[in-house]
């Protein structure tokens, strides 16, 4: 119904966007590209000629090497000196993604920033669709980039990543955009007006700081949108192993944040809005409580109703196997613009059963328990130890 609500609301406010178009091309205002990352140098040439073919031209881009040990320095130095990109920034001594991306914060001359991750790529359109919605509504502070799954064909671990960008993640961050409960710009892909990345601090030490960075834009009073026009497409982990460590680090993030560091948006101080309230209980509801509730449905089918467990299982498979076909194909109605890949994409939609409902759970729930008891996010490698350690200290 939301999605139905959406099409008919965005043909609504189609003047209004044609509008905000054509005053971003009238004022073309300077727009701050920022690539922060570590031993992604076979990545950048790609990455730069998708932003050298953008339709949107008025770019600074800026590469931070954030202490490489591959040839980053060599090719992002090079990029530099022939002049397709504008800066090439190193940190001699790693500091994090997030020392990285504040690092060329510092550097940046646009009135808005881009933030990109060096693996990705993007249609020619990208950027100009994302900025579009800051003229629309002048009370936008972030807007998020529809990310797509570029390698999709590679294993099965690929194809059902692919299936959930399409299905959970990317039609969900409509459905959550347009009832004002969108919580997540993407560090793959994500905009924001520099005063206002400016005024939070900019980005956070930790796991998840493309989320944190979206909290902190919303308790300060501005919107955050998502863009599905604006596609950016990446490449995601191609075993389960690499798909598991990475969702364990983002899961941590939902309990470090959500119920730590942000905490407030629950409680009625100067930050908390109801919009914010409910953003928050329905991810805590969904994710967490739930999660575990799961848990005690199984152990009580256990107790209780053993005979029946391979009949009662059998019978959920096959039911969500084909909800999950009939949601597939009703989505693929939003998104006809890739039909290759949905066809392709087709038969594996039945194991979204298992990818969701077990693998992704198990996960999840392994990360919630690591995180609660433990704290582990600070003691994640995806930062540097001095970093975590700072972090801690500042309960941040």
């Amino acid at each position: 119904m939301v999605l139905l609500y959406w099409l008919g609301a965005r043909r609504a406010r189609r003047g209004a966007m044609a509008e905000a178009h054509l005053e971003l091309m009238a004022r073309r205002p300077l727009v701050s590209v920022v690539i922060p990352g570590k031993n992604e140098g076979k990545h950048l040439f790609k990455l730069v000629e998708s932003l050298r073919k953008q339709t949107y031209t008025n770019l600074q881009i800026i590469i931070v090497d954030d202490g490489s040990d591959d040839d980053t320095p060599i090719i992002g130095r090079n990029l530099e000196r022939r002049g397709y990109i504008d800066l090439f920034l190193r940190n001699d001594v790693r500091g994090g993604k997030a020392s990285a991306a504040n690092l060329a914060l510092r550097y940046s001359r646009g009135e808005f920033i881009v933030a990109l991750d060096a693996d990705c790529n993007y249609l020619p359109d990208a950027i100009e669709k994302v900025l579009i919605p800051f003229y629309y509504d002048k009370d936008i502070g972030g807007v998020g980039g529809n990310v797509q799954v570029y390698n999709y064909s590679e294993s099965v671990a690929t194809a059902l990543q692919a299936i959930e960008y399409y299905d959970t993640i990317s039609v969900g961050r409509i459905v959550s955009s347009e009832l004002g409960l969108y919580r997540v710009i993407s560090g793959a892909f994500g905009a924001f007006r520099k005063d206002a990345i400016e005024k939070v601090g900019g980005w956070d030490v930790g796991p998840g700081m493309d989320g944190d960075i979206s909290v902190k834009l919303k308790k300060m009073g501005y919107k955050i949108k998502f863009e599905p026009a604006a596609v950016c497409r990446t490449n995601v982990p191609n075993t389960f192993k690499k798909l598991a460590k990475q969702r364990l680090r983002w899961d941590k993030s939902l309990i470090r944040f959500r119920l730590r560091k942000h905490i407030d948006v629950f409680f009625p101080t100067r930050v908390f809005m109801w919009v914010n309230f409910f953003s928050f209980l329905e991810n805590v509801l969904y994710n967490v409580l739930l999660n575990f509730k799961w848990y005690f449905y199984i152990g009580d089918m256990l107790m209780n109703f053993i005979s029946y467990l391979p009949f009662i299982f059998v019978t959920n498979i096959i039911m969500y196997a084909f909800y999950n076909i009939i949601k597939y194909l009703i989505f693929g109605l939003f998104r006809m613009k890739r039909l290759e890949a949905i066809i392709y994409l087709l038969p594996y939609s039945p194991l979204m059963v298992f990818y969701s409902g077990y693998f992704l759970r198990i996960v999840r729930t392994r990360a919630y328990v690591n995180e609660f008891l433990f704290k582990a996010s600070y003691n994640d490698n995806w930062n540097p130890a001095k970093s975590s350690r700072a972090a801690k200290a500042l309960k941040i």
